[in-house]
């Protein structure tokens, strides 16, 4: 797309961050950075895709509290993490990682091993161990 071109539609991550920086073709046809401010299209997109993270999270936080799964399945999903990409962060081998998520299990990790979790989720132990009884929706980690 040519530089007046650039669409300047304000969303989500401009809110937050001002500007984003795309590519489009200057005067002289060749491609050069330039500022946009969002686009419609993505804006919708980013909210759909929102709006699934935080529904997920919601129902993550839900089979905590029912005692369903334990609090990593939570602070997982609020900081869109899979367990393949946990279990990297704590270096552990992804079955083990799984087998925390069971309630029964998690409530006998020694501390080392709670340490690497809340360490991983920049949280204490204690707030590892004692996630919030009401899920609000800014809960959910942006970005990391």
């Amino acid at each position: 797309m040519n530089i007046e071109d650039v669409p300047q539609d304000r969303g989500m991550i401009t809110k937050e961050h001002g500007r984003e920086v795309c590519y489009a073709v200057d005067e002289q046809g060749q491609y050069t950075l330039s500022m946009s401010a969002g686009w419609d299209v993505k804006n919708i997109v980013n909210d759909q895709a929102w709006a699934v993270i935080i529904e997920d999270t919601k129902k993550c936080h839900e089979l905590v509290i029912k005692g369903k799964k334990s609090p990593l399945v939570y602070f997982a999903s609020k900081n869109q993490m899979d367990m393949s990409l946990l279990s990297h962060y704590v270096d552990m081998a992804k079955w083990r990682v799984k087998r925390h998520c069971s309630p029964r299990v998690f409530g006998k990790l020694p501390t080392a091993i709670l340490e690497k979790y809340a360490q991983v989720f920049g949280i204490s132990i204690d707030q590892l161990k004692n996630i919030p009884k009401e899920f609000h929706p800014d809960q959910v980690v942006v970005s990391k």
